[in-house]
């Protein structure tokens, strides 16, 4: 059975608009309107997810045709369909950068399109360049525009006039400092680091609304995915899973896929805890180890306990920030020692963008964002390969440690992930 729920795709002529503000402030402002409200993000990003949930209310899921594929996000935007008064998706650059762009996600499930635009500056343009860049691709739906930092209620006034009468207006927000993000060398700040960030959601969402009626997107028709069966290849098992200020990247579709295989799951701070929970196998996700070397350094029992998981040959799963850590140090600071090598954080990105990997169960998906170097005589075990089939990033295996820069999305290959925290 199909489905039909009112959805959009809130893009950009480019990074630095404010999509993420303008797609949390126009979410919130549904809800506050008793509606219920599903946020997804195009692309692998772990952080503005973040700020999605805070304004929903509810679990955030990504969109990305490379590493998710194609019927992940149907089944993904089917299942939102069900219960949601409204779908709304953030893009990611600007609308036609990349390969998928987030032209290419929106023609592709059917989304229609609301450009966020920094209106400082501009006056009649905002139309002109609105009407433009929507027309670009023919196939795309156009929704309206929301305009960002605006100077006025006259300002806001006259960039309204300048829209076209096919597309509506999704309000304004006001240049005002105190709705901005905070952002760091990885993007945005974790969520729960902004303290008054429920506060500038909620501001926001109230400028937005005051701005003019927030009509609903378009219908958009969702079609009914084919369901597979999971195998229960976890069944059984307790994982526990590092999440705290330094080891946060996780993919909530990860977390539901280890559920769905049977497993426990259970939680721990490698930077906090002094003791590992009893579990059958260990997740270290990426995240900011290396601002949080002093806490890592000093925590010698939890650096005792990993060994003796390692020791006792406890599956260990290590990605990027989480291999870090478990190397002899970074920026020549000491670490866990579980892996033989140090780390040094550089200036410039040492890795970007989706890969894929063919390990003992078949290919699976992964993305790689991190300005880390990894020094270490260890053997690679597997190397993953980019979407133009040049090497990727490289897998180490070190006793029962599986170790990489890579991020895995864990759906792309159930079977894979549950020999990952097998022994």
């Amino acid at each position: 059975m199909n489905i039909t729920c009112p959805a959009v795709l809130i893009s950009a002529i480019s990074s630095g608009q404010g999509k993420t503000l303008s797609t949390a402030a126009l979410a919130r402002a549904w809800k506050n309107r008793g509606l219920n409200v599903r946020a997804f993000k195009c692309g692998p990003d772990f952080l503005d997810p973040m700020v999605l949930e805070t304004a929903t209310g509810q679990p955030v899921y990504n969109l990305d045709l490379g590493m998710c594929g194609e019927q992940d996000g149907l089944s993904r935007l089917y299942n939102a369909a069900l219960e949601a008064d409204v779908i709304i998706v953030e893009g990611v650059m600007g609308l036609y950068d990349g390969t998928p762009s987030s032209a290419d996600i929106a023609v592709h499930y059917g989304l229609p399109v609301i450009l966020t635009i920094d209106a400082s500056g501009m006056a009649q343009t905002f139309g002109a360049v609105a009407s433009g860049l929507l027309a670009y691709k023919p196939e795309l739906k156009p929704a309206g525009v929301l305009a960002n930092k605006v100077g006025s209620t006259g300002h806001a006034r006259m960039l309204r006039e300048s829209l076209p009468e096919h597309l509506s207006w999704f309000g304004a927000l006001h240049r005002v400092e105190s709705f901005a993000l905070p952002e760091r060398h990885l993007g945005l700040f974790r969520a729960n680091e902004i303290d008054d960030l429920e506060a500038r959601v909620e501001a926001a969402a109230i400028a937005l609304a005051s701005s003019g009626e927030l009509p609903l997107p378009p219908l958009v028709t969702f079609n009914q995915p084919v369901v597979s069966a999971t195998p229960a290849l976890l069944a059984g098992k307790t994982i526990a899973i590092a999440r705290d200020e330094a080891f946060c990247f996780i993919y909530q579709a990860n977390l539901d896929s280890l559920i769905a295989m049977g497993a426990t799951l259970c939680f721990f701070s490698p930077i906090h805890d002094n003791a590992l929970p009893k579990a059958d196998a260990y997740w270290l996700p990426g995240g900011y180890p290396e601002l949080h070397l002093e806490q890592i350094r000093n925590n010698s029992a939890m650096r005792a306990a990993l060994q003796n998981a390692f020791h006792a040959n406890k599956p260990i799963l290590a990605e990027c920030g989480g291999m870090m850590a478990l190397s002899e140090s970074i920026n020549g600071t000491p670490t866990f020692g579980l892996l033989t090598g140090s780390c040094q954080i550089e200036a410039r990105f040492q890795g970007l963008g989706t890969q894929h990997v063919t390990l003992p169960d078949g290919a699976m998906s992964a993305h790689t964002f991190h300005y880390g170097l990894f020094n270490t005589p260890l053997a690679v075990a597997f190397q993953g390969s980019t979407s133009r089939n040049g090497q990727g990033e490289a897998i180490y295996q070190h006793g029962s440690i599986t170790a990489s820069f890579l991020h895995f999305y864990f759906p792309s290959n159930l079977s894979a992930t549950a020999r990952l925290f097998s022994a």
